[in-house]
């Protein structure tokens, strides 16, 4: 059965008349009228009413209906796709990234994607958390990536990772010729850390208290580069997320210090405008950081459940349909 054939048969379940869906598929009356007619001979059953006035649907016609109306939509889905995928993207991503997080994260990811798609280029805007927020909420970036993501009434929020965070200390510090030591020796000594109004600074401070350690944090910084700048300086000790002190913890200027009981990670995640649409391109990329497709997460909850419902539908009607 040609797909141009279902297409009539929805054209004229919607329009209830022949000539109304002639002009909706852009065909004479007759060749609707014909295309129906050999489609009810192939089911061997009546698909449409013609003696009423509108057209009414058979309940055979309604049954018919419902899982056709589902294979055209996926069909026209997978063309789009296909359609899509051999286009070249043309275009400029802005991603808006907190310091740590796109130092880290962004320069792999972006030399990947600019390797397959050579026509878009990815820019990164870096700032703190709350500037990030600004920057996606004044549409001066396409999304962000943060730590502690938060969706709130204008902004959607979709989970990327969690990142372990790691106690770090000097080449020079006491702490550098052991590989393990016991939340108690961290009782009392002076660390390098976040400054207190970050949520990051918060989790770090409830790790220390649920550990039963009080510290005294001698440095406070709103990134992490200057924490690990500041910790090689000053032979000192912090808490740190792991990607921030790779090339450190790999050349030996910083050593990581194991300790049980202060165990935490740092979630990070994407953030956007739940008003307005990404472009292909910002989608594509947001895809590669995330390891899966990104638009079902950019639905709301409602559209996602309706998404989702109407997936698991169209697979029972095809089914339904086949069998």
């Amino acid at each position: 059965m040609q797909l141009r054939t279902l297409e009539l048969f929805c054209h004229v379940a919607d329009q209830r008349s022949f000539s109304k869906a002639a002009a909706a598929g852009g065909v004479t009356q007759s060749a609707v009228s014909q295309s129906i007619g050999h489609l009810e001979e192939s089911l061997e059953t009546t698909l449409i009413d013609r003696s009423k006035r509108p057209l009414k649907l058979t309940e055979a016609g309604q049954i018919y209906l419902n899982g056709v109306r589902e294979i055209v939509r996926q069909y026209k889905e997978l063309e789009d796709r296909v359609h899509q995928h051999g286009r070249r993207l043309i275009d400029t991503v802005t991603v808006g990234a907190v310091y740590s997080v796109g130092l880290s994260y962004m320069p792999e990811a972006k030399q990947a994607f600019e390797q397959n798609h050579r026509d878009v280029r990815i820019r990164t805007e870096f700032g703190s958390s709350q500037r990030v927020v600004e920057m996606v909420l004044s549409n001066e970036v396409d999304f962000g990536l943060v730590s502690f993501p938060r969706a709130t009434k204008a902004l959607g929020a979709i989970p990327w990772q969690s990142e372990p965070m790691r106690l770090v200390c000097s080449a020079e510090h006491p702490f550098a010729n052991e590989t393990e030591i016991t939340a108690s020796r961290l009782e009392g000594i002076e660390m390098i850390g976040f400054v207190k109004g970050l949520v990051l600074r918060q989790a770090i401070d409830q790790c220390l208290k649920s550990a039963g350690v009080t510290v005294l944090t001698s440095m406070e910084f709103d990134n992490c580069d200057s924490i690990v700048r500041a910790i090689q300086a000053n032979r000192g000790v912090g808490i740190v997320p792991e990607a921030a002190v790779r090339r450190e913890t790999a050349t030996g200027s910083l050593r990581v210090v194991a300790c049980p009981e202060i165990q935490m990670v740092r979630p990070l995640g994407i953030i956007f405008r739940k008003r307005g649409k990404l472009s292909r391109a910002a989608t594509e990329f947001g895809s590669l950081l995330l390891g899966r497709e990104m638009e079902h997460d950019l639905l709301s909850k409602t559209e996602a459940a309706k998404a989702d419902r109407e997936k698991s539908e169209s697979r029972d009607r095809a089914v339904s349909v086949l069998i």
